[in-house]
């Protein structure tokens, strides 16, 4: 297999960190961008010709333009963009804040539409290239405390849904990557409401006690989740969503599974209102 050359997001840590390292182990060019310098180092002394690091900040559109053409100019051909940076923000919907919720949608929705609008003209220049979108089971499915993490899984993905259809007659497709809970840091990197008592005995304040005691089941492994995505993006027709995780393949499936069984039960009521013939 030829080796391939990656555009990576927010790769500090988790997902994108292991994503880095495993690629570059195969043989693989990376550019790798991140909010501060540093992280990346080990890699950089240990790989140098084929590491190629920028400092990104996805929340600055103009910044995300820059860097995105700076990568193009540097490789000359980028095989796979993934976007990958981002957090969760937990509360429920009254206990976070305006900032916090500014924050969340421009980290992890707008800034991911800005990259893939920033490489959509030189992957079509180039005659075609492969996005990956690292989004999650909330993607598919709702849990308390979770709402504009959710909004932001729910928006990209129906981004992608739209452009990806766009884009096809140039060669570009794309896939989205759907973990469930997986073993990285991703709870440590919370941005955390402060609580309101009202919620304490309600669904809300389950979750928040279950992630303060650490009783949330967390089965997925990073380095197989990240093995997985890596095979499947270097397919030569990868599936538009991948679940990763026996979590996510069963919340998925219940989720969808119970959308469709509603969708079912109003049919009369939906084939109602057409106008008459």
């Amino acid at each position: 297999m030829s080796s391939k050359t990656w555009l990576i997001t927010g790769t500090s840590t988790g997902l994108g960190r292991l994503m880095t390292e495993r690629l570059l182990a195969r043989g693989d060019k990376v550019i790798a961008t991140l909010r501060k310098s540093g992280a990346l180092d080990d890699l950089q002394a240990q790989y140098n010709g084929r590491l190629h690091i920028l400092l990104l900040d996805v929340t600055d559109t103009d910044a995300v333009r820059r860097t995105v053409q700076q990568a193009f100019d540097f490789a000359g051909r980028i095989d796979v963009l993934v976007s990958n940076a981002g957090y969760g923000l937990f509360g429920a919907a009254e206990e976070v804040s305006d900032a916090q919720i500014d924050r969340q949608i421009a980290t992890n929705l707008i800034g991911p539409i800005q990259l893939i609008r920033a490489a959509l003209p030189a992957l079509r220049r180039q005659g075609g290239g492969r996005i990956v979108q690292i989004s999650s089971e909330g993607g598919q499915i709702a849990w308390p405390n979770f709402s504009l993490y959710h909004a932001t899984k729910w928006g990209i993905e129906g981004f992608i849904e739209s452009v990806a259809q766009e884009v096809a007659p140039f060669g570009i497709d794309f896939m989205i990557a759907e973990p469930g809970p997986t073993a990285t840091n991703f709870a440590g990197g919370l941005d955390t409401a402060a609580p309101m008592a009202c919620y304490d005995n309600t669904p809300a304040g389950e979750v928040r006690r279950g992630l303060a005691q650490g009783t949330l089941a967390i089965n997925g492994d990073a380095s197989k989740t990240v093995a997985a995505i890596i095979d499947a993006a270097s397919g030569e027709a990868p599936p538009f969503r991948l679940a990763l995780g026996s979590k996510a393949y069963r919340s998925i499936n219940e989720a969808l599974n119970s959308r469709l069984q509603v969708l079912e039960d109003t049919r009369a009521l939906a084939l109602s209102v057409d106008k008459d013939a």
